[in-house]
């Protein structure tokens, strides 16, 4: 009796109530494939170029791939080749000396440019950010980014005309009585010039990302801190780094799929005063071995392998991430 005067009452509806609207079913709310198609055909027509760029450049040069596995020769097509199954794969197999000698040079110069280089575009936009005049700051963020858009070409030759034997600096050292330096050609500084050099041609554009997202940090949780008494190191550390993490996390995780990509021009360029026993990685074995000594097959087995090792690891990186509580490049499925 009770249950039916309960329902009863529930279904009565008190004056100026307005009727209680049921949701829509989800097929109803369910956009058709045409329909956001309309919708969002301008977005889709300002991406195509960059899909096409992607697709022309990057993955129909994938097909020659074949090559890898076959005994390629320029005059004859890739599928007129012989096929020779894993052979060229023997170089990394069977421990080739030029090429274990360019993998160790190529993990020595990641490494120093996932430990040296990788930070500093985040201190970088931590000290641009904590400047308070405007005009100083963008004069500063002017000259950080200059190097970026200067080519490797023109950035080898200004350190070789800066830090070379007869440069500016030891031109000027000489003539005043100086010791000179022995930078350029010095195999036992060539690691040393090649971070430098990373470090004073991109640190500066880096720092657009990180500054990007330094600036959505919640300003009233820094008032908090210092209402609490906490001074600029303890917000950086408890507001602004836990804030950006995800941002550092991720570009982390792309880093490293580029650990066996060092730069080919950048060496290719200054490989010549110190050898390549000193300065050989994997991108320029692949053009020595490929392109000079005419081994394509070998060559296009090592940049397949390297490729595959580098999308290992992001993957093996981005699943670190979700384990941290990070979304990393995707989210988990």
């Amino acid at each position: 009796m009770m249950s039916a005067l309960d329902t009863r009452a529930a279904g009565r509806r008190s004056p100026g109530t307005p009727p209680a609207t049921h949701p829509e079913p989800r097929a109803a709310r369910r956009q058709s494939s045409w329909q956001r198609f309309k919708r969002d055909r301008f977005l889709l027509l300002l991406g195509l170029p960059g899909v096409l760029a992607v697709l022309l450049f990057h993955y129909i040069p994938l097909i020659g791939d074949i090559i890898a596995f076959k005994d390629y020769r320029p005059y004859l097509t890739i599928w007129e080749s012989a096929w020779t199954g894993l052979s060229n794969f023997g170089v990394i197999f069977n421990g080739d000396p030029a090429f274990l000698n360019a993998l160790k040079n190529t993990l020595i110069i990641s490494l120093l440019q996932i430990v040296l280089v990788f930070p500093v575009p985040i201190g970088l936009a931590l000290l641009l950010n904590s400047l308070l005049g405007e005009r100083i700051k963008r004069f500063v963020q002017s000259i950080l980014y200059l190097p970026h858009f200067m080519s490797w070409v023109i950035v080898v030759a200004l350190f070789q005309q800066m830090l070379g034997n007869a440069g500016v600096y030891n031109t000027w050292a000489g003539s005043h009585g100086l010791p000179t330096l022995h930078i350029i050609g010095n195999t036992h500084l060539f690691y040393v010039l090649i971070t430098s050099q990373v470090i004073w041609k991109d640190a500066g554009w880096s720092t657009i990302i990180f500054l990007a997202a330094i600036s959505r940090v919640d300003l009233e949780l820094l008032e908090a801190v210092a209402v609490d008494g906490g001074g600029r190191l303890r917000q950086l550390w408890h507001v602004t780094l836990p804030a950006i993490r995800s941002v550092i996390v991720l570009l982390l995780i792309l880093k490293l799929g580029d650990v066996l990509t060092v730069g080919f021009e950048q060496i290719f360029l200054q490989q010549a005063p110190v050898g390549q026993q000193a300065s050989e990685v994997l991108d320029t074995y692949v053009y020595n071995h490929g392109i000079v000594d005419g081994d394509w097959g070998a060559a296009a087995a090592v940049g397949l392998v390297k490729g595959l090792v580098g999308a290992a690891l992001v993957l093996t990186a981005n699943k670190v991430a979700h384990l941290f509580g990070e979304r990393g490049v995707y989210a988990s499925w």
